[in-house]
């Protein structure tokens, strides 16, 4: 373990990146409340400080499928033109005051459809969101580099057409793909054309897996399906045993697989007991490429600073391990090779230098 130990103040100004974080799962709790008034949806309760506190209760369940039932309302809200184009933009400027330099959002276009937008409108609209929120931090001295991940919903049938937005928006700040929602029951090589499809067209993809469900499912997501990365991966712990590494372990580790594991998510829906005993440390003090994220920042009443701010205090962690976190994540970012160089080089390694 690194002996270089940080405070708060200063792990809100370190740069971050931050690899697996869901557009609906982020909303300011004020911005859900006021668009909900504005389209006559019902919340739970108009006050948003008691809305974000109802978010995080609801979501203590230690259940993937209650947690993922949260969402309900950020949807309601972001079916129109007008309620994408604000959330998206409010999503960037929310990073940027927390010190992230560089984030790649993931969101399902098909659950953005039911106010008429067809599913490329919608990913224009967030795209446009997110092009606004980029200049406007930029302009206030916090520049922040977002790409978009496209999701298709596991469980059901339009996964092929979130594969094909991936495609034709590559050139429009889509950087890559993913699929979401429940874990157990829905098996990744279920949608393994249009994996094929994405390898065929040089589109790269995280698979959510090994979070609901064990080593079976990062196995179909790595070997079977293809994926690059894998979206949380804690249950990689179950072929490591007194420090020795099972074949998939190996080939996880071996060939610098990234895992975007999200502690405070994982505490929610069970997968893992606590911060201290979460596997992210076990596994970096390993040598696996392992990354911070927030998963869902509304709903796990979480952000980055915070993230980081609980390993240092209840696991131990130093800037040094932080440091490794965030380089990793820009490493395995789903950007060009000189993008990451240079953010790792002029932005992220200068911001610790100036901590230690």
């Amino acid at each position: 373990m690194s002996s270089t130990r940080i405070d708060a103040d200063v792990i809100r100004r370190l740069p971050k990146a931050v690899l697996h974080d869901h557009l609906d799962g982020g909303l300011r709790p004020a911005t859900v409340v006021e668009l909900a008034a504005e389209i006559g949806h019902t919340l739970p309760t108009t006050d948003p400080d008691e809305l974000a506190a109802w978010y995080f209760e609801a979501a203590n369940s230690g259940d993937l499928v209650r947690y993922i039932a949260t969402f309900e309302h950020t949807l309601a809200v972001m079916q129109t033109r007008e309620g994408l184009l604000r959330t998206a933009e409010e999503y960037v400027l929310d990073l940027a005051a927390d010190g992230v330099v560089y984030a790649e959002v993931r969101y399902a276009p098909e659950l953005n459809t039911k106010g008429g937008l067809t599913l490329a409108e919608v990913v224009e609209t967030v795209q446009e969101g997110l092009a606004a929120g980029m200049a406007k931090a930029a302009a206030a001295g916090t520049p922040v580099r977002v790409g978009t991940l496209l999701c298709g919903m596991r469980m059901f049938d339009r996964v092929g057409e979130a594969a094909d937005l991936a495609v034709a928006f590559r050139d429009a700040g889509v950087v890559g793909f993913d699929i979401a929602g429940a874990e157990d029951g829905f098996p990744p090589a279920d949608h393994l054309d249009a994996f094929e499809r994405l390898r065929r067209e040089s589109v790269p993809f995280t698979i959510h897996a090994g979070e609901a469900h064990g080593l079976p499912s990062i196995h179909q997501a790595l070997q079977v399906c293809g994926a690059q990365r894998i979206g949380h991966g804690v249950r990689i712990t179950e072929d490591i045993v007194d420090g020795k590494l099972g074949r998939l372990a190996g080939w996880v580790r071996d060939r610098r697989i990234a895992l975007e594991m999200c502690p405070t998510s994982n505490l929610q829906t069970g997968a893992a007991t606590s911060i201290a005993e979460h596997p992210i440390t076990a596994l970096k003090d390993l040598g696996f490429r392992v990354t911070l994220n927030t998963d869902n920042r509304l709903v796990s009443g979480t952000t980055m600073t915070r993230e980081m701010s609980l390993l240092v205090d209840e696991a131990g962690w130093a800037v040094e391990d932080l440091r490794t976190v965030t380089v990793n994540a820009v490493k395995s970012a789903f950007i060009p090779f000189d993008e990451r160089r240079s953010l790792i080089e002029d932005v992220v390694l200068p911001g610790y230098s100036a901590s230690l």
